[in-house]
């Protein structure tokens, strides 16, 4: 006679209200132990509200939350993680100010006697990196560490504290490929020891790796839960979104025989050994690789934002080899960088503040006695804030307190502040749900038919292969491929990944 066992996490009729908004509206959540259940939906779904609830950062107004058959309500995220729940955010919870090795262990520090026992800390914390395979030093401060060290340090805190029910929110947003291998291996390593994991990401291709099922949300609504080999990628987005998979990636018109906007030739920086590049107006040029082959790095160099070690680059025909990156800008470059909050955008400035960067320069936008008039601003940044389709509510808020979409709206915003003649977006919908990327690509199709050269860098390899009229990949450094229409297919992209020997399509 079978015994039954309870799920680990058993939600039901969870409604969660906040003031004017049904942020969540009677879903059920089930997550096994040995399990991975990815939550999938677009930015303000629910996905956050509903982990927020598991792992006890506010309470559900209506409904039940049982963990292994017993109900419970937590009272605090204190109290959840005596329920055996750890939870890693896209925004982290480290203290700057200390250590690695102190994270980890804040809260439960070895003692020796009545005084911390920092050696056996700093031991403890190496051989907890040392087993999850992440280079990383554990007595450096919080405050020095990469993006994606930080994300390392938070999931190894939530490893260390043994939960049994494990959330990860967008965990390899900034690892790169070596680590996030590292990150599916110590999942596979939890899921046999019975850890049951909450998974939610916008990268649909990592799920068939890692998940067991799928629970997709929209608009505060239950849509359905799927095995992952239930439905294919079209599926899933069409269960997200509403709409066909073919409804978000535009056909975007092409110029042909359109002018050589910019002209790259021998160039070599570091990490880049030697490569000819040209973009011509009215063409969307794909650039793809792995994290480490030079993708980006080859962009940066050529717009001075890191040195150039040799070769050439000419905008429009005059020779700009080396110069400022404001030069470019000056002269009609627009670059968008792939993390917006580091590099991108000012986080305790508003939307418009943020959008009216992209205005300064313009001789329209001076008052009077050469100042720069308010009234023209607001009636520019109005109209920007329109088209990159930003709700006015949010125009006048701190961009810190947006989602990551809008956030990225108003970055492609910044753009449309003049006319340029070049736009470069590397990765231009890091960490935003399909609807919002829909949105930007309508963009990029309005700039790319304006007669704009447009370069698209991305490690999303859907996204570049359906917007560009011609892909280079990128390997070690150098150009391992040229694909054009037609002949931009996947498998030889992906072969190309690894390949020193240049392919052409």
């Amino acid at each position: 006679m079978s015994t039954f066992t309870p799920p680990l996490v058993q939600m039901t009729g969870i409604c969660k209200t906040f003031p004017g908004v049904r942020a969540l509206d009677g879903v059920d959540f089930t997550l096994l132990s040995g399990e991975v259940h990815v939550l999938f939906g677009e930015n303000g779904a629910g996905k956050s509200t509903l982990i927020s609830i598991l792992s006890g950062v506010y309470p559900q107004t209506e409904g039940t939350l049982a963990i292994k058959g017993k109900t419970v309500t937590f009272s605090s995220v204190h109290d959840a993680k005596d329920h055996g729940v750890a939870a890693v955010f896209q925004e982290f919870s480290l203290v700057p100010t200390l250590s690695v090795a102190e994270n980890i262990f804040l809260g439960s520090e070895p003692m020796w006697g009545p005084f911390v026992d920092r050696k056996a800390m700093v031991r403890a914390a190496r051989d907890l990196f040392a087993g999850l395979d992440f280079q990383i030093d554990v007595r450096a401060k919080v405050v020095s560490l990469s993006r994606a060290e930080q994300q390392m340090v938070e999931i190894a805190k939530a490893i260390h504290s043994d939960a049994k029910i494990l959330i990860l929110d967008e965990p390899t947003a900034s690892l790169t490929e070596r680590e996030t291998e590292a990150l599916f291996r110590i999942i596979r390593e939890a899921k046999a020891q019975g850890v049951g994991i909450v998974y939610i990401s916008h990268r649909i291709q990592e799920f068939s790796t890692v998940a067991d099922r799928i629970t997709v949300l929209r608009d505060g609504k239950l849509i359905g839960t799927v095995g992952v080999n239930d439905l294919s990628h079209a599926g899933l987005v069409e269960m997200m979104t509403g709409r066909a998979i073919d409804e978000i990636y535009p056909q975007i018109a092409s110029i042909p025989d359109g002018d050589v906007v910019l002209s790259i030739r021998g160039l070599k920086a570091w990490g880049v050994n030697g490569v000819d590049i040209d973009i011509r107006a009215g063409e969307v040029l794909g650039i793809a690789g792995l994290v480490g082959s030079g993708k980006s790095r080859a962009w940066r160099a050529a717009l001075g934002i890191i040195p150039m070690q040799a070769g050439s680059v000419l905008l429009k025909g005059r020779d700009v080899s080396g110069q400022p990156t404001r030069r470019f800008v000056r002269d009609g470059v627009f670059y968008l960088p792939p993390d917006r909050k580091s590099e991108g955008l000012m986080l305790g400035a508003t939307t418009r503040q943020n959008i009216n960067l992209g205005l300064l320069d313009r001789e329209d936008v001076s008052g009077a006695m050469g100042g720069l008039s308010p009234r023209r601003l607001r009636d520019l940044s109005d109209g920007i804030g329109r088209k990159v389709d930003l709700a006015d509510a949010y125009m006048d808020r701190t961009i810190s307190n947006l989602s990551g979409g809008n956030q990225q709206k108003a970055l492609f915003g910044r753009g449309f502040g003049q006319d340029y003649d070049l736009y470069i977006f590397d990765e231009p919908t890091v960490g935003v749900d399909m609807g919002t990327r829909a949105a930007l690509y309508r963009l990029i199709k309005d700039i790319a038919e304006a007669g704009k050269a447009v370069v698209v860098i991305s490690s999303d390899l859907p996204e570049v292969m359906n917007l560009a009229h011609r892909l280079i990949v990128f390997s070690a450094g150098t150009i391992s491929a040229e694909l054009s229409g037609e002949g931009i297919d996947e498998q030889i992209i992906l072969k190309s990944f690894f390949s020193h020997e240049r392919q052409t399509a």
